[in-house]
């Protein structure tokens, strides 16, 4: 098994989470965000379901943010309003710390866990620049993994297992493996729909 690197207080073993790796009250499992590494450039993307319960209240949802003057790329799976507030403080920290990806998302991840107001906020972020990947979770986790694919939500693990197994045995690109991913968990998990946004960087100097 490859290693997962991990920054703070994850045991690095898997590259999808949901939210039955937390409580079972937790309500942000409801979507699929991947992003895929590969050769010159690195794709997030996310399907555009959003629910309540059991009924769909939106299905052309955008998941997906530009930060940083375009150099980051952020992607969410939560309430809506949660993972806005998020991607505020997430924003205020890749101004604190420019071009410094890994210090922003760790200060971020250290000020969820402790902030009385930020540790009730349920939703998790995947964030990726030209040079890293990181999920980061309100629990304090900043994790990245060693094969550039990461994925989050109810239909995360379909993904994630649709994305490893299209980089190993095709030519596709990061973001064609991103689409097809995508695609499959769809397929499969009733909170993930089959309207795909997907953002793209190069990762060349």
């Amino acid at each position: 098994m490859r290693r997962t690197d991990k920054i703070r207080g994850f045991p690095g073993r898997a590259h999808s989470l949901d939210s039955d790796s937390e409580s079972s009250h937790v309500k942000w499992k409801r979507t699929t965000v991947v992003t895929v590494r590969l050769r010159d450039s690195v794709a997030l993307g996310s399907d555009g379901q959003v629910t309540f319960g059991n009924t769909i209240l939106k299905a052309d949802a955008v998941k997906l943010r530009r930060l940083a003057d375009g150099r980051v790329l952020a992607g969410f799976a939560g309430a809506t309003a949660d993972a806005f507030a998020l991607l505020e403080r997430f924003d205020a920290k890749l101004r604190d710390y420019p071009n410094n990806l890994p210090r922003a998302a760790t200060e971020l991840a250290k000020e969820w866990r402790t902030d009385r107001v930020l540790r009730r906020l349920e939703a998790m972020l995947i964030a990726v620049d030209a040079k890293h990947t990181f999920l980061i979770s309100g629990t304090g986790d900043v994790i990245q993994p060693s094969d550039g694919v990461l994925a989050i939500g109810s239909g995360g693990p379909y993904a994630l297992a649709a994305a490893k197994a299209l980089l190993r045995n095709t030519s596709l690109s990061a973001k064609e493996i991103v689409q097809q991913a995508l695609a499959i968990a769809s397929e499969i998990d009733i909170y993930t729909n089959s309207q795909i946004h997907i953002e793209e960087l190069s990762c060349t100097p």
